[in-house]
């Protein structure tokens, strides 16, 4: 049995762990929260060097993306450098094959999209290969990066303009405390609501989910939510803010989703553990396994 471990530095409240069988393989997959915790991490990471198959970074990415330029962040640099046996990933190999993949699936396969949807991504950089898959579905498009990372309030409605901005501001970001740009550990739970007229002038709120209920407003009637990890008790939260649909990029295993991090590192130890995929490795491996993105009408249930 192979065993994959994500190391977050979220919170140890979201940790999780379930066996999976995968074209006749069985997989373990565990995912432990550091609360906020760097050095946790790097200790954690030693402790289980060469002992495991591969693993995700959590919490906190290595790159960030302009379309056509990656910048990397030095906290997650310092983590990544712990481990010398065991390959790691942070998810970003994934973001720009399976989440583009998942809004083409929803596009030929769902009326999500039949009519031009307005969208606001909290993130561009983080997820950039749903940035691109959106816009080429139609999606008439709002970044929140400038808003959500460093508190400007200016929102950008181009790729091209972003990637411009990005050259100037992300070597820089890039260079600070993580804690001071992605909501981590306790911070995690807390909802403390800006730019509430985005949320709302928009159908439908896409991103990473903890920069979605972190900056989310009080009610959400009628959206849909497209993100990667959820529990059972964040999809009651969503519930409970009348939020209409949930869509993971991730497929539900045993109740939750994985993030990204987790799924790539699942996806490294299935080709004997290459520290990097190519994008066509990736892809030849989702269609292999058949992945598609978990829709719930939340309505429903």
């Amino acid at each position: 049995m192979k065993r994959i471990v994500g190391i977050s530095l979220g919170s140890s409240s979201r940790d999780h762990a379930v066996t999976v069988e995968l074209n006749n393989e069985q997989y373990r997959i565990e995912r432990i929260g550091t609360d906020s915790d760097m050095n946790k991490m790097i200790e954690k990471i030693r402790e289980l060097d060469g002992k495991v198959d591969a693993f995700g970074l959590g919490g906190m990415d290595l790159y960030i993306y302009a379309v056509d330029r990656r910048y990397e962040i030095r906290d997650a640099r310092r983590i990544v450098r712990a481990a010398k046996k065991t390959p790691i990933v942070d998810g970003s190999g994934l973001k720009n094959t399976l989440e583009r993949r998942s809004i083409e699936y929803l596009n030929r396969n769902t009326d999500l999209f039949k009519t031009p949807q307005k969208v606001l991504l909290m993130c561009a950089m983080d997820r950039m290969g749903m940035a691109q898959a959106l816009e080429e579905a139609g999606c008439i498009m709002t970044y929140g990066d400038l808003a959500f990372i460093i508190g400007l309030p200016v929102f950008l409605s181009s790729l091209k303009t972003l990637a411009v901005i990005a050259r100037v501001l992300a070597p820089p970001i890039g260079q600070l405390p993580f804690t001071m740009i992605y909501p981590t550990g306790d911070k995690q739970s807390i909802n403390k609501p800006r730019f509430r007229e985005r949320f709302l002038e928009n159908n439908i709120i896409a991103g990473d989910f903890h920069f979605i209920r972190r900056f989310m407003p009080e009610q959400l009637p009628g959206k849909t939510i497209i993100t990667n990890t959820v529990t059972r008790t964040d999809i009651d939260f969503l519930k409970e803010r009348k939020v209409k649909m949930l869509i993971t990029t991730t497929p539900e295993m045993e109740g939750r989703s994985f993030g990204t991090n987790v799924m790539e590192a699942l996806l490294v130890s299935m080709v004997g553990g290459k520290h990097e995929l190519t994008e066509k490795e990736y892809n030849d491996l989702l269609k292999k396994l058949d992945l598609k993105p978990r829709v719930v009408d939340l309505q429903l249930i």
